[in-house]
């Protein structure tokens, strides 16, 4: 057997083994990876500010768990706690109240009615209590696994960070790739996954703030519920009516209508439209002149189902690896294009 067939050989069987050891971990690595990328201008920055590049590593890591795992293991844990304490004198109460509704519905609405009921002669509060200590026990389940894997991803994304050039440029010279191919491809990646990383920090902040300081006023928690419509407002549609619609119902069922028509008008208006269509679109905006400095051609509807298709098919992080797929096979298209032109002007030119 040749030499270089050996090698081959070898290589491929250390890459399976090397499959099979990782493998648990592949899904933290990737995702790590991809905020790496995602992170790696405010990196630059932080490297030109701290003269370090440790200690910039350090710094961006505190942030990033600051910025999205913090958040999310609150979110769970309160979540959890309050599942196993709930009242369901509460829960009762609400039901007479749509029960009351029911019978006084406008005439308008009258043809819901049937259906209406017969939702509620299925529904029963002890089996809701029951069936809520069960998610209770599962979501304390995820809560656990989702902490464990948070910090497998935060270790990773450290070294990510550190080794980043280092790894690219040592993969680039293993498998001869042209500099101008390489560069093609780590545009439109990190192009690609910069805006979609600020795009998703930025709706999350902004619309769980406007929605955290609302509820505190009428006396819930503004920051359990400010987190959890932040995470609810990156499911795209639908994400925001998730929330304020439990709301509107929850207080009209104690007969706070104000509070219901305020929570349903101020989610529609100052949220939906104000914020979302119009601020955070400035905010990306000068995130992108400010921070990136370099504005991506990537179509923002196709990001946009490249999420959607994302969270379908693999969960919370589908957000960030579906744009990232995306965006790696429109850059592999672009790179058989341009090989493709310069091959034809090549055989012209001949």
């Amino acid at each position: 057997m040749k030499p270089k067939y050996l090698v081959s050989l070898l290589l491929l069987s250390a890459s399976y083994w090397m499959y099979l050891l990782y493998k648990p971990f592949l899904m933290s690595i990737i995702i790590a990876s991809l905020l790496a990328i995602s992170t790696s201008t405010i990196q630059r920055k932080l490297e030109k500010f701290t003269n370090s590049a440790l200690f910039a590593t350090i710094l961006s890591t505190i942030l990033l768990a600051l910025l999205i795992f913090a958040p999310l293991g609150y979110f769970l844990t309160t979540l959890t706690i309050r599942l196993n304490n709930i009242d369901t004198n509460v829960l009762k109460k609400i039901y007479d109240s749509i029960r009351h509704w029911l019978t006084n519905m406008p005439e308008v609405l009258s043809p819901l009615k049937p259906h209406i009921q017969d939702m509620l002669e299925q529904v029963s509060i002890s089996s809701i209590a029951s069936h809520s200590l069960d998610i209770a026990a599962t979501l304390g389940k995820y809560s656990a696994s989702f902490l464990q894997s948070s910090m497998f991803i935060i270790i990773f994304y450290f070294f990510a960070l550190y080794y980043g050039k280092t790894l690219f440029r040592f993969f680039k010279r293993v498998i001869h790739l042209p500099t101008q191919d390489s560069t093609l491809l780590a545009f439109e990646l990190s192009s690609v996954m910069n805006v979609v990383f600020y795009s998703i920090i930025a709706t999350a902040v902004l619309e769980g703030a406007l929605f955290g300081i609302a509820v505190s006023f009428l006396g819930y928690n503004g920051l359990l519920f400010g987190i959890l419509y932040g995470f609810a407002s990156l499911v795209p549609v639908i994400g925001g009516i998730l929330m304020w619609l439990p709301f509107t119902i929850y207080e009209a069922s104690y007969g706070h209508m104000v509070n219901a028509v305020f929570i349903a008008l101020y989610s529609l208006i100052v949220i939906s439209i104000i914020a979302d269509t119009f601020i955070k679109p400035l905010i990306i905006k000068e995130i992108n002149l400010r921070v990136i400095k370099t504005v991506t051609k990537t179509n923002e509807l196709l990001i946009f189902f490249a999420i959607i298709a994302g969270l379908s098919s693999f969960g919370f992080w589908g957000m960030i690896l579906g744009p990232a797929i995306t965006a790696f096979f429109i850059a592999l298209l672009k790179l058989l294009e341009e090989r493709k032109y310069l091959s034809f002007i090549s055989e012209k030119n001949e």
